[in-house]
């Protein structure tokens, strides 16, 4: 009776091993865990000033995906309009961005450089603007968007001070 417990818990023991995934190198991957760094962006966001409203929303779609949309309004007319995915690949984070009447309506894919519990960047050099894209946790219901590139033969950069509205 002692072997088959024996037994029986090391086939347990290399169950849950073989459950765990590993990258190319054999180290240990932590599903999901970049994309768990970018759950502070969850809910309804917003920016109101004297030419718009900036509206951007993000909600789960499934264990390894976020999704959001991204609207400017200005006078109850939506002017921009732009679906977003985060999808963690492995150990990778990627943004993928589609701007209706921009790019051919194709996405544009940029993958995380950089990432913290408030910060997360992501960049594509080979597209020209937005060259880079970072999200700022900057206080309990406020978030700065930046976005940085060449624009029109110069570096150029705008930031987005949003807040959460629910």
């Amino acid at each position: 009776m002692t072997n088959f417990r024996i037994l029986i818990a090391v086939l347990l023991i290399i169950l849950f091993q073989s459950c765990n995934k590993y990258d190319a190198n054999g180290r240990l991957i932590k599903e999901y865990e970049e994309l768990n760094k970018a759950k502070f962006l969850l809910g309804d966001w917003e920016k109101t000033d004297s030419v718009g409203t900036l509206i951007e929303n993000w909600k789960v779609e499934n264990d390894s995906t976020l999704s959001g949309n991204s609207f400017f309004v200005i006078n109850k007319d939506t002017i921009r309009r732009e679906s977003i995915e985060m999808v963690q690949d492995k150990e990778y984070l990627l943004y993928t961005s589609t701007i209706v009447g921009e790019n051919n309506d194709e996405p544009i894919p940029y993958q995380m450089t950089k990432s913290t519990d408030s910060l997360l960047v992501f960049e594509n050099p080979k597209y020209s603007y937005p060259k880079k894209i970072a999200y700022k946790l900057t206080g309990e219901k406020r978030v700065t968007a930046t976005i940085s590139g060449i624009l029109k033969g110069k570096n150029s950069s705008e930031s987005y001070q949003l807040a959460k509205i629910k």
